[in-house]
């Protein structure tokens, strides 16, 4: 409802992190284990950005006029690639998730 009157606010309430936000809570509250939450958050950190790759694309493609399911077919597959892409590179980068 909040994105048919305002994109804007629309996507400011779709950005927070509210399921992250939920899984580091109860981590902890069954593990008290700073650390376990620790590596949480980075993992968190690093494959949040593939996900980037997602929005970029279904933005571009609707641009272009690619029809909707196209569009969300072919976002959907650039944002497993960058997935891929991304734990790769961390991988060759030593960085453990």
């Amino acid at each position: 409802e909040a994105a048919k009157r305002s994109s804007l606010l629309g996507g400011l309430i779709a950005s927070i992190p509210l399921v992250s936000l939920l899984a580091i809570l109860w981590l902890y509250a069954e593990t008290r284990s700073t650390r376990q939450v620790a590596g949480l958050a980075g993992s968190i950190f690093w494959l949040t950005l593939p996900s980037l790759s997602f929005f970029v694309s279904l933005n571009l493609l609707l641009q272009k006029g690619t029809g909707f399911t196209a569009a969300l077919l072919l976002a959907v597959l650039i944002t497993v690639a960058c997935y891929g892409a991304m734990l790769f590179a961390l991988h060759k980068l030593g960085i453990a998730l």
